[in-house]
Order: C-alpha cells, then structure tokens, then sequence
C-alpha cells in the first residue's frame, strides 16, 4: 500500500484522476489518501486542529490511519510506504521518527524538514507570511513546539524505513540545503542498513522538471524504488492496461 497525506495549509486532498495511480493498481497495490487534520476536509475546525500548537494532530491522524488500513487488511503491516511533498515532506519525515516500524519506505518530496532553523530566518520570502501556519519561533511557546517535533531535530539512533529524499537545487520555497543537512543527519544516526537514496534534481524547482513527461520519469525513479523494496513486481498482472510509452513527443 501506498499512503499519502499533506494536512498544511488548510489545504483539502480531494481524491482525482492520476495518470500514474493505475501503474500501482495494476500491480496488485493498493492507493490510499489520509485526510489529516491540517486540511480542510472536514471543514474549518479540521485545519486549526492541525495547525500551530496542534500540529502533532498531523501527524497522529497519518499514523492511526495506517494502523487502521492495515487492521482491516487493505495491506499487511511490513509492505506499506508513506508519501508526502514539501509540507507533505515535514508529514511524513515526522512520522518516520514517530513510527519507523509502521512503515516500509517513506518517499519525501522536496521537504520542510528543519522546521525552527527555517522559521527563524525572516530573510527567507516565506517566513513571517507562515507564522500563522507554524507559529513565530521567537516566543518561547512555539519554539518548543517546533522543536519537539522539527524531523530534522528528532532524528534519533534507531532504524528507519528505506528512504528516498528528493529535492531540487533551484526550489526557492525549500532550499536544497534543508533535505542534504536531513539525509546527512539521518545517515550519521539511523542504525539500520536499510537504503537511503537522495536524488537532488540539477534542473527542477519545487514542482520538480518541466516538460510534457519528465515529471513521469521522475515518478518512475521513485515508483522503481518503492517497489523493489516493497517486493512488488515490476510487471502488470495479467490482463491489465498496457503501460504508457516511455518516450514521446516533449516539449519545454
């Protein structure tokens, strides 16, 4: 299985056609999409639930959504990957310290990870306009908070899941240097020998390349990932829908 979350913003994951979903579909996977508190699917209360000194609700919600799917069966509990980008990242980089053993791969987009070090640098464009969503970290209370839950500053020795960290070194919402300072500490820390891979794309942003199918390409390299670890096979079951050509015609 695999899940995936974002809760920030207020930000609501209505479930809608991907290209790329049937891929995992047909190959025996199953999907799921955990509307956390932090988005606004359950209406206003929902998001400030999940916001400022109530962030932790999160990151909780993702976890007891996990337990519960793998308790009704959807997936057994060794075979299950988490997904999550930018604030999704600062999801799902939590979770991995909070409940390594619920997860077998963790794939992070481009990820906030280094929640006060950010915070705390007004210079960045996107700081005091976030404060609303994360808090000031120059009183006291949100500092704390921040900290105690910061991926970044709660890496601890024990094992993780196998990783992908993906990020790019012209992403002007997270600096390249917020994943490399993550992974560098995860892999002084971590006491597994379980994979951790960092892909930093030389030509992307924070919504990854440009271009009719590169983004495809890019979601193959981290699917292939996830796969192999999960022991999935990389060939359809019989009698699904042909795979889309790799190549074509590309633009940009």
């Amino acid at each position: 299985m695999l899940q995936y979350g974002y809760g920030s913003y207020g930000y609501s994951t209505d479930p809608a056609w991907q290209p790329q979903i049937p891929s995992l579909l047909d190959r025996g996977m199953v999907y799921a999409i955990a509307h956390i508190r932090g988005g606004q699917e359950m209406g206003r209360a929902w998001y400030d639930q999940g916001r400022l000194l109530n962030k932790k609700n999160s990151f909780t919600d993702f976890i007891d959504a996990t337990r519960f799917l793998t308790s009704q069966g959807y997936a057994a509990k060794n075979r299950v990957a988490a997904q999550g980008g930018s604030a999704g990242g600062l999801l799902v980089g939590a979770v991995a310290n909070m409940a390594p053993q619920d997860y077998r791969v963790i794939i992070s987009h481009v990820p906030f990870v280094d929640v006060v070090t950010t915070m705390l640098d007004a210079s960045i464009p996107l700081t005091t306009n976030e404060y609303d969503e994360w808090g000031n970290p120059a009183e006291r209370q949100f500092y704390d908070y921040m900290l105690s839950y910061s991926p970044y500053d709660q890496i601890r020795p024990q094992a993780y899941p196998a990783m992908f960290v993906g990020t790019g070194l012209w992403d002007s919402q997270v600096q390249y240097y917020e994943p490399a300072k993550y992974v560098a500490r995860l892999r002084a820390t971590k006491t597994d020998r379980n994979p951790l891979l960092f892909r930093v794309n030389m030509e992307a942003g924070h919504g990854g390349k440009s271009g009719r199918f590169r983004r495809y390409r890019s979601i193959a390299e981290y699917y292939a990932f996830m796969m192999s670890q999960l022991g999935v096979s990389s060939e359809p079951s019989p009698g699904s829908a042909p795979a889309i050509p790799q190549d074509g015609g590309q633009r940009g």
